[in-house]
């Protein structure tokens, strides 16, 4: 276990340029070039990528989504949803770690009551990072809230620890949550340099293993009351308020079969050598190699389907108030639920059948083609594919809505 207190990379762009998407999507694709030929390498060497993830974010890629007015590139759900991706693509883990950024810009775009929303917007514009998790490693269900908060003079003061702060390494804010004296719950955000806040790289996954998600420690870390979100009881129209969090794992699955798809077409085309067997002059004539790139395509084409399917279902949403926002809040809820289970299968499949294009050289460990399959099981276990599925089934039977706890 390891206490990190170096500062997050930072970053020298500047803010107040005009955003596009498409402005955007050049200024990061030769940081994505380069997120992808050192991935495997750098996961072998716990070897983060501190200076290429300053780069994305001094890109804007925390603007994407943000409106135009807002300082943002205005982009679509959808259009988020591609950059996503395409961040997967090059390096799940680094897509996995930016998830809190991004989850905390969708907030920003969609929620003009959000508590404290100038000032994240601010932070948006200044291309900080964001990190943030609820998760405690007590022994309790999950869920549960240990961490206490308790007044001070004008303010908090916070004990206790985090688990899986995805992106915590990377980011320069921390978003999380205390249980009050009283049984309240706080929410607060603060910065990670502050007093009493330490990150550890204590993260031991199978895969993604550099999404930087290990324990945040809070002793003694002083939060003031304009830095706190108390929890109300108060229902918003679209009570399914996770969806998009969801549809952000299914979109980094779908990024993973799209990288199986490219490892596979590489090999066979710069190193696969047909079995002594074979009537073809090359791998890349030979039909069954032929045959399993097809399938490995077909794979990473449906998990891309359907999750920007999912963003357009979410997308729809947008605008809606009373009944009709509810009813379009559960129905794009299962939708997200069903392309999740799909882009997880597909990921699964298409990192398996990458090891069919080739013999035993393509199971060499340089290669780290691996990491597909271990870095695509350890985001499906997430939230399990079962409830998924069952709640998806109840609502096409009878119409029952899905739960609103965020796993939807």
């Amino acid at each position: 276990m390891t206490a990190l207190h170096a500062e997050p990379a930072t970053t020298t762009a500047t803010t107040d340029s005009v955003l596009t998407i498409d402005g955007v999507r050049a200024a990061i694709g030769p940081v994505l070039r380069r997120l992808g030929e050192s991935a495997a390498l750098r996961e072998q060497t716990r070897d983060y990528a501190f200076a290429d993830v300053a780069d994305l974010a001094a890109a804007g890629i925390g603007l994407v989504g943000i409106a135009e007015d807002d300082g943002g590139a205005g982009g679509s759900l959808r259009e988020v949803t591609e950059v996503i991706i395409d961040i997967a693509r090059a390096d799940s883990s680094v897509a996995q770690a930016l998830r809190s950024t991004f989850l905390i810009a969708n907030q920003v775009a969609s929620r003009p009551d959000l508590p404290h929303r100038e000032l994240i917007l601010a932070r948006l514009r200044d291309r900080d990072l964001f990190a943030g998790t609820a998760n405690e490693r007590t022994g309790g269900a999950s869920g549960q809230t240990n961490a206490t908060a308790r007044r001070e003079g004008a303010g908090w003061v916070v004990t206790g620890e985090k688990y899986y702060s995805t992106g915590g390494l990377y980011a320069s804010w921390f978003s999380t949550q205390a249980r009050a004296e009283d049984g309240t719950l706080v929410r607060f955000l603060v910065p990670l340099d502050r007093a009493g806040v330490e990150r550890l790289d204590d993260f031991d996954a199978v895969g993604q293993r550099l999404t930087a998600s290990g324990t945040t420690r809070f002793t003694e870390v002083r939060v003031s009351d304009d830095e706190v979100t108390v929890l109300g009881d108060s229902q918003p129209d679209n009570p399914w308020a996770g969806s998009f969090a969801q549809l952000y794992l299914a979109a980094v699955q779908a990024g993973i079969a799209a990288r199986a798809l490219d490892d596979a077409v590489g090999y066979v085309r710069e190193k696969a050598r047909p079995i002594k067997h074979s009537s073809a002059s090359t791998s890349a004539r030979d039909p069954y190699v032929r045959e399993t790139i097809g399938r490995i395509a077909a794979r990473a084409q449906a998990a891309r389907a359907v999750v920007l399917l999912a963003a357009e279902a979410l997308e729809d949403i947008r605008g809606l108030t009373g009944d009709a926002a509810r009813e379009a809040g559960a129905a794009a809820a299962v939708h997200v639920a069903q392309a999740g289970t799909i882009a997880i299968e597909s990921a699964l499949n298409a990192a398996e059948l990458l090891f069919d294009v080739g013999g035993g050289s393509i199971t060499d460990r340089a290669l780290g083609f691996d990491r597909h399959w271990r870095n695509s099981r350890t985001a499906a276990n997430h939230n399990p594919r079962q409830w998924k599925d069952a709640v998806a089934g109840a609502y096409h039977l009878t119409g029952e809505e899905p739960p609103t706890t965020g796993l939807f």
